[in-house]
């Protein structure tokens, strides 16, 4: 089971996402989560109890007017560059979660600005509910583009690199 502390984490993050509906399932435990009317809903179901919560109603509108400014201002660098719209292929976020260029704040980040990658490169770090997921570039080819900043969070399918195949 879930320990308050975490459902409470995995809370802050839907909150501050743009995702809607999140489910999570395991050892008979499932909790599903939906952003209704400014709140978000949260209901944990083990195999013989029901339990809903519902945290005290949220504004979602600050939130959500904070990422549609950031979001024109990422996108506007890379139409600036030249250079940087010159690419093959995006390396995308598998998951939500908190993104790190690095295993360790004191260590060096996993790919640089023009760096080349293979299939099986680690080129990040993706947190979800405490758990840190090595992600892999599944492409070939040198990094022309880092689109993300370490600890942002990422949603699911957001590009996080530009790969361009040699």
């Amino acid at each position: 089971m879930l320990k308050v502390q975490e459902i409470r984490e995995i809370i802050k993050l839907i909150d501050q996402s743009s995702i809607d509906e999140f489910s999570y399932e395991a050892n008979g435990t499932k909790v599903s989560m939906k952003k209704q009317q400014e709140q978000v809903v949260t209901e944990a179901v083990q195999p013989q109890q029901a339990v809903q919560a519902q945290p005290k109603p949220q504004t979602q509108e600050p939130a959500q007017s904070k990422e549609v400014e950031q979001e024109p201002a990422v996108e506007e660098a890379p139409k600036a560059d030249t250079p940087s719209s010159d690419y093959d292929a995006e390396i995308k976020s598998p998951m939500v979660g908190t993104f790190y260029v690095s295993p360790s704040p004191d260590q060096d980040a996993y790919v640089k600005l023009g760096d080349d990658v293979k299939e099986d490169s680690v080129v990040c770090i993706v947190e979800a509910m405490k758990l840190f997921n090595e992600i892999e570039a599944e492409v070939s080819g040198e990094v022309v583009e880092i689109l993300v900043k370490d600890g942002e969070l990422v949603e699911y399918g957001q590009p996080l690199f530009r790969v361009k195949s040699k």
